[in-house]
Protein backbone atom coordinates (compact mmCIF):
# COMPACT_ATOMS: atom_id res chain seq x y z
CA UNK A 1 0.00 0.00 0.00
CA UNK A 2 1.36 4.05 -1.15
CA UNK A 3 1.18 5.90 1.92
CA UNK A 4 1.37 9.20 1.23
CA UNK A 5 0.94 12.78 3.66
CA UNK A 6 -1.71 14.76 2.47
CA UNK A 7 -0.18 17.96 4.08
CA UNK A 8 3.52 19.40 5.55
CA UNK A 9 5.76 22.77 4.72
CA UNK A 10 8.88 23.00 3.71
CA UNK A 11 10.49 26.60 4.16
CA UNK A 12 14.34 28.49 4.67
CA UNK A 13 13.69 30.11 7.79
CA UNK A 14 13.34 34.15 7.10
CA UNK A 15 12.16 36.16 10.55
CA UNK A 16 10.26 38.69 8.65
CA UNK A 17 8.66 37.32 5.94
CA UNK A 18 7.63 34.37 8.87
CA UNK A 19 7.03 36.11 12.00
CA UNK A 20 3.85 34.04 12.12
CA UNK A 21 6.49 31.52 13.95
CA UNK A 22 6.11 33.03 17.41
CA UNK A 23 8.53 32.81 20.41
CA UNK A 24 6.32 30.09 21.65
CA UNK A 25 7.17 28.08 18.25
CA UNK A 26 10.77 28.26 18.66
CA UNK A 27 11.38 24.54 17.82
CA UNK A 28 10.65 25.75 13.99
CA UNK A 29 12.36 28.51 13.96
CA UNK A 30 15.01 27.35 11.30
CA UNK A 31 14.92 25.01 8.03
CA UNK A 32 12.60 22.34 6.73
CA UNK A 33 13.94 21.11 3.69
CA UNK A 34 13.46 17.57 1.71
CA UNK A 35 16.18 16.00 3.23
CA UNK A 36 14.83 16.80 7.05
CA UNK A 37 11.81 15.19 6.15
CA UNK A 38 12.80 12.29 4.07
CA UNK A 39 13.78 9.88 7.67
CA UNK A 40 10.25 11.02 9.47
CA UNK A 41 9.09 9.81 6.49
CA UNK A 42 10.63 6.24 6.13
CA UNK A 43 10.63 5.50 9.65
CA UNK A 44 6.84 5.89 9.38
CA UNK A 45 6.03 3.85 6.20
CA UNK A 46 4.71 7.39 4.33
CA UNK A 47 6.28 6.90 0.27
CA UNK A 48 5.34 10.53 -0.23
CA UNK A 49 3.51 13.54 0.51
CA UNK A 50 2.41 16.91 -0.43
CA UNK A 51 3.87 19.89 -0.25
CA UNK A 52 1.91 23.15 0.85
CA UNK A 53 2.47 26.67 0.30
CA UNK A 54 3.48 28.71 3.45
CA UNK A 55 3.90 32.22 2.58
CA UNK A 56 1.70 34.56 -0.10
CA UNK A 57 4.09 34.38 -2.75
CA UNK A 58 4.84 33.04 -6.07
CA UNK A 59 8.45 33.21 -5.34
CA UNK A 60 7.88 30.43 -2.70
CA UNK A 61 5.38 28.47 -5.21
CA UNK A 62 8.69 28.00 -7.45
CA UNK A 63 10.42 27.01 -4.91
CA UNK A 64 8.34 24.19 -3.48
CA UNK A 65 8.01 23.15 -7.19
CA UNK A 66 11.92 23.04 -7.45
CA UNK A 67 12.20 21.02 -3.65
CA UNK A 68 9.93 18.64 -5.57
CA UNK A 69 11.96 17.97 -8.56
CA UNK A 70 15.03 17.30 -6.60
CA UNK A 71 13.14 14.76 -4.06
CA UNK A 72 10.96 12.47 -5.71
CA UNK A 73 8.79 11.60 -2.78
CA UNK A 74 7.52 14.98 -2.87
CA UNK A 75 4.96 14.13 -5.56
CA UNK A 76 2.67 17.01 -5.36
CA UNK A 77 3.12 21.35 -4.49
CA UNK A 78 -0.39 23.09 -3.24
CA UNK A 79 0.96 26.52 -4.07
CA UNK A 80 -0.38 30.34 -4.28
CA UNK A 81 -1.45 32.73 -7.02
CA UNK A 82 -3.04 35.76 -6.23
CA UNK A 83 -6.92 34.71 -6.79
CA UNK A 84 -8.05 38.51 -7.45
CA UNK A 85 -5.18 39.38 -10.08
CA UNK A 86 -6.17 40.34 -13.66
CA UNK A 87 -3.19 38.28 -14.22
CA UNK A 88 -4.41 34.84 -12.66
CA UNK A 89 -4.89 33.11 -15.84
CA UNK A 90 -0.68 33.64 -17.07
CA UNK A 91 -0.01 32.37 -13.77
CA UNK A 92 -2.22 29.40 -13.73
CA UNK A 93 -1.24 28.34 -17.04
CA UNK A 94 2.70 29.12 -16.56
CA UNK A 95 2.23 26.78 -12.84
CA UNK A 96 0.36 24.02 -14.41
CA UNK A 97 2.77 23.30 -17.23
CA UNK A 98 4.37 21.56 -13.99
CA UNK A 99 2.99 18.32 -13.48
CA UNK A 100 3.60 18.71 -9.90
CA UNK A 101 1.43 21.70 -9.26
CA UNK A 102 -1.09 20.54 -8.58
CA UNK A 103 -3.62 22.87 -6.14
CA UNK A 104 -3.84 26.42 -4.95
CA UNK A 105 -4.06 27.70 -1.09
CA UNK A 106 -5.05 31.06 0.16
CA UNK A 107 -4.05 31.62 3.96
CA UNK A 108 -8.13 32.48 4.19
CA UNK A 109 -7.42 32.34 8.31
CA UNK A 110 -5.84 35.30 8.06
CA UNK A 111 -8.30 37.60 6.03
CA UNK A 112 -11.80 38.77 6.79
CA UNK A 113 -14.00 36.30 7.83
CA UNK A 114 -16.44 36.61 5.25
CA UNK A 115 -13.26 36.41 2.32
CA UNK A 116 -14.67 33.51 1.40
CA UNK A 117 -17.86 34.24 0.68
CA UNK A 118 -16.04 37.57 -1.65
CA UNK A 119 -17.60 37.47 -5.33
CA UNK A 120 -13.91 38.40 -6.50
CA UNK A 121 -12.51 35.46 -4.61
CA UNK A 122 -14.93 33.19 -5.97
CA UNK A 123 -14.06 34.65 -9.22
CA UNK A 124 -10.55 33.50 -8.75
CA UNK A 125 -11.30 30.81 -7.16
CA UNK A 126 -13.78 29.20 -10.35
CA UNK A 127 -10.84 29.64 -13.04
CA UNK A 128 -8.89 26.62 -11.19
CA UNK A 129 -10.66 23.79 -12.67
CA UNK A 130 -10.24 25.25 -15.37
CA UNK A 131 -6.83 24.33 -15.28
CA UNK A 132 -7.12 20.57 -13.49
CA UNK A 133 -6.54 22.10 -9.97
CA UNK A 134 -7.66 21.46 -6.50
CA UNK A 135 -8.32 24.47 -3.98
CA UNK A 136 -7.29 23.98 -0.43
CA UNK A 137 -9.57 26.19 2.57
CA UNK A 138 -7.29 27.06 5.04
CA UNK A 139 -10.10 28.99 8.08
CA UNK A 140 -10.67 29.05 11.58
CA UNK A 141 -13.83 27.42 12.56
CA UNK A 142 -15.61 30.88 12.87
CA UNK A 143 -15.10 31.70 8.57
CA UNK A 144 -16.27 28.20 8.32
CA UNK A 145 -19.81 29.77 7.31
CA UNK A 146 -17.87 31.77 4.08
CA UNK A 147 -16.59 28.35 2.95
CA UNK A 148 -19.70 26.67 3.15
CA UNK A 149 -21.04 29.52 0.59
CA UNK A 150 -17.79 29.50 -1.52
CA UNK A 151 -18.54 25.55 -1.69
CA UNK A 152 -22.35 26.48 -3.00
CA UNK A 153 -21.17 28.34 -5.32
CA UNK A 154 -18.83 26.02 -7.00
CA UNK A 155 -20.10 22.80 -6.77
CA UNK A 156 -17.76 21.50 -9.55
CA UNK A 157 -14.80 23.07 -7.94
CA UNK A 158 -12.65 20.25 -5.68
CA UNK A 159 -12.30 21.64 -2.35
CA UNK A 160 -10.45 20.22 0.85
CA UNK A 161 -10.18 21.70 4.35
CA UNK A 162 -7.23 21.66 6.00
CA UNK A 163 -6.76 21.08 9.63
CA UNK A 164 -10.82 20.23 10.30
CA UNK A 165 -11.44 23.44 9.89
CA UNK A 166 -9.69 24.20 13.34
CA UNK A 167 -11.89 23.47 15.88
CA UNK A 168 -11.47 25.01 19.40
CA UNK A 169 -9.60 21.20 21.04
CA UNK A 170 -7.81 22.89 23.56
CA UNK A 171 -10.95 24.72 25.38
CA UNK A 172 -12.79 21.51 24.35
CA UNK A 173 -16.12 22.89 22.89
CA UNK A 174 -17.57 21.53 20.02
CA UNK A 175 -20.27 23.96 18.67
CA UNK A 176 -20.70 25.91 16.20
CA UNK A 177 -17.74 23.83 14.60
CA UNK A 178 -19.32 20.56 14.00
CA UNK A 179 -22.91 22.02 12.80
CA UNK A 180 -20.80 24.15 10.16
CA UNK A 181 -18.26 21.06 9.32
CA UNK A 182 -21.89 18.69 8.50
CA UNK A 183 -23.06 20.91 6.96
CA UNK A 184 -19.53 21.87 4.57
CA UNK A 185 -19.57 17.59 4.04
CA UNK A 186 -22.97 18.12 2.49
CA UNK A 187 -21.07 19.19 -0.76
CA UNK A 188 -19.48 16.14 -2.64
CA UNK A 189 -16.89 18.58 -3.89
CA UNK A 190 -15.72 19.03 -0.71
CA UNK A 191 -12.75 16.60 1.22
CA UNK A 192 -11.24 17.40 4.64
CA UNK A 193 -7.79 16.73 5.73
CA UNK A 194 -6.98 15.01 8.92
CA UNK A 195 -4.36 17.34 10.35
CA UNK A 196 -3.55 20.17 12.04
CA UNK A 197 -5.13 18.61 15.35
CA UNK A 198 -2.47 18.90 18.15
CA UNK A 199 -1.43 22.46 17.21
CA UNK A 200 -5.46 23.41 18.12
CA UNK A 201 -5.38 21.04 21.69
CA UNK A 202 -3.13 22.31 24.57
CA UNK A 203 0.58 21.88 22.92
CA UNK A 204 2.18 20.40 26.07
CA UNK A 205 -0.67 18.33 27.85
CA UNK A 206 -3.14 16.70 25.29
CA UNK A 207 -4.00 13.22 25.10
CA UNK A 208 -5.55 11.35 22.17
CA UNK A 209 -8.86 11.68 23.81
CA UNK A 210 -8.85 14.68 23.75
CA UNK A 211 -8.88 14.96 19.93
CA UNK A 212 -11.61 11.83 19.77
CA UNK A 213 -14.61 13.68 19.65
CA UNK A 214 -13.41 16.07 16.62
CA UNK A 215 -12.24 13.06 14.35
CA UNK A 216 -15.77 11.45 15.60
CA UNK A 217 -17.66 14.21 13.83
CA UNK A 218 -14.91 14.57 11.13
CA UNK A 219 -15.89 10.94 10.01
CA UNK A 220 -19.44 10.68 10.48
CA UNK A 221 -19.74 13.82 8.23
CA UNK A 222 -17.17 12.92 5.48
CA UNK A 223 -16.89 9.59 5.57
CA UNK A 224 -13.91 7.32 5.20
CA UNK A 225 -13.52 8.39 0.92
CA UNK A 226 -13.48 11.69 1.55
CA UNK A 227 -10.58 12.50 4.43
CA UNK A 228 -7.00 12.01 4.00
CA UNK A 229 -4.30 11.84 6.23
CA UNK A 230 -1.73 14.92 7.12
CA UNK A 231 1.14 15.68 9.37
CA UNK A 232 1.39 19.33 9.15
CA UNK A 233 5.38 18.94 9.69
CA UNK A 234 7.10 20.71 10.76
CA UNK A 235 4.56 22.91 12.24
CA UNK A 236 3.21 20.00 14.14
CA UNK A 237 6.30 19.84 16.35
CA UNK A 238 5.17 22.33 18.54
CA UNK A 239 3.13 19.61 20.42
CA UNK A 240 3.99 16.54 18.55
CA UNK A 241 6.72 14.61 16.76
CA UNK A 242 5.53 12.72 13.52
CA UNK A 243 5.15 9.44 14.83
CA UNK A 244 3.21 10.56 17.38
CA UNK A 245 1.17 12.62 15.53
CA UNK A 246 0.30 9.89 13.23
CA UNK A 247 0.03 7.16 15.67
CA UNK A 248 -3.20 9.00 17.08
CA UNK A 249 -5.31 8.62 13.78
CA UNK A 250 -3.56 5.10 13.40
CA UNK A 251 -4.83 4.19 16.50
CA UNK A 252 -8.31 5.81 15.61
CA UNK A 253 -8.67 3.88 12.21
CA UNK A 254 -7.69 0.72 13.89
CA UNK A 255 -11.31 -0.91 13.59
CA UNK A 256 -11.54 0.43 9.87
CA UNK A 257 -11.77 -1.81 7.26
CA UNK A 258 -7.98 -2.27 5.09
CA UNK A 259 -10.06 -0.45 2.25
CA UNK A 260 -10.51 2.60 4.29
CA UNK A 261 -7.62 2.90 5.88
CA UNK A 262 -5.91 2.59 2.50
CA UNK A 263 -7.52 5.37 1.23
CA UNK A 264 -7.24 7.35 4.44
CA UNK A 265 -3.81 7.23 4.70
CA UNK A 266 -3.07 7.59 0.69
CA UNK A 267 -5.57 7.02 -1.90
CA UNK A 268 -8.04 9.79 -1.36
CA UNK A 269 -5.10 12.33 -1.33
CA UNK A 270 -3.50 10.39 -4.92
CA UNK A 271 -7.12 10.85 -6.31
CA UNK A 272 -8.06 14.41 -5.03
CA UNK A 273 -4.72 15.67 -6.12
CA UNK A 274 -4.32 13.20 -9.26
CA UNK A 275 -1.04 12.41 -8.10
CA UNK A 276 1.01 10.50 -10.45
CA UNK A 277 1.86 6.67 -8.94
CA UNK A 278 5.44 5.95 -7.66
Amino acid sequence: MTRLDAHQHFWRYDPVRDAWITADMAVIRRDFLPADLAPELRANGVNGCVAVQADQSEEETRFLLGLAHAADFVRGVVGWVDLRSPELDASLERFSADRRFRGVRHIAQAEADNFLARADVARGVAHLADFGLTFDVLVYERQLPAAITLAERLPDQPMVLDHLGKPRIAAGVLEPWATHLRELARHPNVCCKVSGMVTEADWVHWRPDDLRPYLDVAFEAFGPDRLMFGSDWPVCLVAGGYARVLEVVEAYAGAFSPDERSALFGGNAARFYGLDAG
